[in-house]
């Protein structure tokens, strides 16, 4: 990204769009209103799979967000296109697996678009967004609170974009 741009678009992608990228969509879009940049930052997400192409994101993720005061209801998932690295300045992936599926799909000139969303974290020190679909409770948390972490990096990261 270059600095000073007026508006930029960021775009959140794990494995089917109704747990992580959702999650991270849903708390990015609470932080970025509450930092007064809503009209600054588009935000969306997606899955590299199929799977779950229109529905809401899965129940638990929506109870646990909730919880925590996003609202995630609204949501439906979609599939990542290949025309989503020329719509987004920034393509986030939650783990290695999505983001080798990812850089697959890409031509080579969008190669700086792709980032790990745990790379803007502060306070936790992992490489990954873990799914929490197969597991417990605690997963769906541990997700929202690395999430809480790495969209407070990429917000202070995009608003010095953004300001140049």
């Amino acid at each position: 990204m270059k600095q000073g741009g007026d508006k930029v678009s960021v775009v959140f992608v794990c494995t089917g769009n109704i747990c992580r990228s959702p999650t991270a969509e849903g708390i990015f879009i609470h932080k970025v209103a509450a930092a007064g940049l809503a009209g600054l930052i588009d935000i969306d997400s997606g899955g590299t799979h199929g799977y779950h192409i229109g529905e809401a994101p899965d129940p638990r993720t929506v109870r646990h967000a909730a919880g925590r005061g996003y609202d995630l209801s609204h949501l439906r998932a979609r599939r990542f296109d290949r025309s989503d690295f020329e719509r987004f300045d920034l393509v986030v992936a939650m783990d290695a697996a999505n983001r080798e599926h990812l850089a697959r799909m890409m031509r080579p000139s969008s190669g700086h678009k792709l980032k790990m969303m745990m790379a803007y974290a502060k306070r936790f020190n992992v490489s990954e967004v873990p799914d929490p679909y197969y597991g417990g409770p605690d997963g769906f948390e541990q997700v929202i609170d690395l999430l809480e972490d790495a969209t407070e990096g990429l917000l202070a990261e995009l608003r010095a974009w953004l300001t140049g």
